[in-house]
């Protein structure tokens, strides 16, 4: 279903542009960010979700090609992490759910990883890597990918600051990771969506330019000029910024 909105206002676009160019800089797609926007503007979030979604798609897009071409490599288990989550992401999806209390939870969850990323030490950044279990990988990938599902995003506010907490990767792979997990689960969850019959589409040509472009200088410098601390610190913000969003949400 697509629905027109007015959507040309300077400050709305403005803030989708630095939204995607904040998350972008990290390997995120701005779904969250996007509904926060949307939601000060009074538009209805439950209408645009499909709109957040597809902007995600194409920022993640642009972040996954900016990080992997700055040379920080996928790890090995990414396509299992990716692939187990994708059906629980297109389930999440077709879902309604009506009581919205665990957003409250999540928020809480984001503002401690948030809290945990700002104070790391720089000796934090470098450490030995662990390769993760099978079933930790299935857990973490059927989980994240039924709750970003759910909520109307591509799951890599999740999966960042575990992949980097359980040492299963650097940051900046964490990164391109994050992209290609976002990516792929944003398409799951707008095909679910789209079966059960709750995908609703705002075309506004000035969104999609503004992510475009905010996307594209925030991925080349994360990728390419900012070290792991200050993507540490700017994940950080993001964390913060979605965890108000989950909680004006549940409030609101």
């Amino acid at each position: 279903m697509i629905e027109t909105l007015s959507l040309s206002s300077v400050p709305l676009l403005t803030l989708v542009f630095f939204v995607a160019a904040i998350y972008s800089s990290v390997g995120h797609g701005g779904a969250s960010g996007y509904l926060a926007v949307l939601a000060l503007f009074s538009l209805p979030v439950a209408h645009l979700s499909g709109t957040a979604l597809v902007l995600n798609v194409l920022v993640s897009s642009l972040a996954f090609w900016s990080f992997y071409r700055a040379g920080h490599k996928l790890p090995a288990f990414s396509w299992m992490l990716v692939l187990v989550s994708v059906p629980f992401s297109f389930l999440g999806g077709s879902l309604t759910i009506v009581d919205s209390s665990y957003k409250l939870l999540l928020s809480i969850a984001l503002i401690l990883s948030a809290l945990r990323l700002a104070i790391a030490k720089r000796s934090d950044a470098v450490q030995d890597l662990r390769e993760p279990q099978p079933m930790a990988l299935v857990g973490t990938g059927s989980s994240i990918g039924f709750l970003s599902g759910i909520v109307g995003v591509g799951g890599g506010i999740f999966l960042s600051p575990i992949a980097i907490f359980m040492r299963w990767t650097n940051v900046k792979s964490a990164a391109t990771l994050s992209a290609l997990f976002i990516l792929v689960n944003s398409l799951s969850g707008i095909a679910g969506r789209a079966i059960a019959n709750k995908l609703v589409v705002t075309p506004a040509i000035g969104l999609i330019i503004a992510a475009l472009t905010g996307g594209i200088i925030g991925s080349h410098l994360g990728s390419r000029y900012f070290d792991g601390m200050a993507l540490r610190r700017i994940l950080a913000a993001v964390l913060l910024i979605a965890a108000w969003k989950l909680i004006v949400t549940h409030f609101g």
